[in-house]
């Protein structure tokens, strides 16, 4: 079973510039128009929003993508 966060759970997951971290902000269960990209999103396999810990980047991943921080 594929591992589900909430809003609110810190995330970490690798991005073009290295190992990135943040906190969910909103979770999509449909397809969502951001940045240009159609990000592709069903209930059994949400895509998350996160703001950078780092940053103010949003970045959108799917659950598969992302690992939680304890």
């Amino acid at each position: 079973m594929a591992t589900t966060f909430k809003i609110g759970d810190e995330v970490s997951w690798n991005s073009e510039g290295g190992n990135a971290s943040g906190t969910i902000i909103k979770i999509h269960h449909k397809n969502f128009d951001y940045k240009g990209y159609t990000h592709h999103a069903t209930e059994n396999d949400p895509q998350y929003e996160i703001k950078s810990s780092k940053t103010d980047h949003i970045a959108a991943r799917k659950g598969s993508a992302l690992r939680k921080i304890s």
